[in-house]
């Protein structure tokens, strides 16, 4: 088992889950833990060499930029309308971030054989 692709599988579904987490409860905490998450994701995105690393880290940066400005939306304009759509769009480039892994994975596993 490759621990190094569980770690980073691991934080790509923790980012997506603590994201739709923000979107059941709705506080400010829940924002901040999904965007703490996705940021760790994107730092380990950095530097992996992969049949689709460049979607992968194009998909985690479109999750970074709906996260941040959602936190700041929700914190310093009181926002919650704005914050809930942006966490939506970074729920979709998560989803699409698992579909590349799926991708990813699949081509390995032909590759193998």
């Amino acid at each position: 088992m490759d621990w190094g692709k569980v770690l980073f599988i691991f934080f790509i579904l923790m980012s997506l889950t603590s994201t739709v987490g923000f979107l059941y409860d709705q506080s400010l905490v829940m924002l901040f833990i999904a965007g703490g998450v996705n940021l760790l994701s994107t730092i380990l995105k950095v530097g992996v060499r992969s049949f689709m690393s460049a979607e992968l880290m194009a998909a985690s940066l479109v999750a970074d930029l709906h996260l941040i400005p959602a936190f700041i939306y929700m914190q310093v304009f009181d926002n919650i309308n704005v914050a809930v759509a942006l966490a939506l769009g970074a729920v979709v480039a998560n989803i699409v971030s698992i579909v590349f892994v799926a991708i990813e994975s699949i081509k390995s596993y032909n590759d193998y054989n």
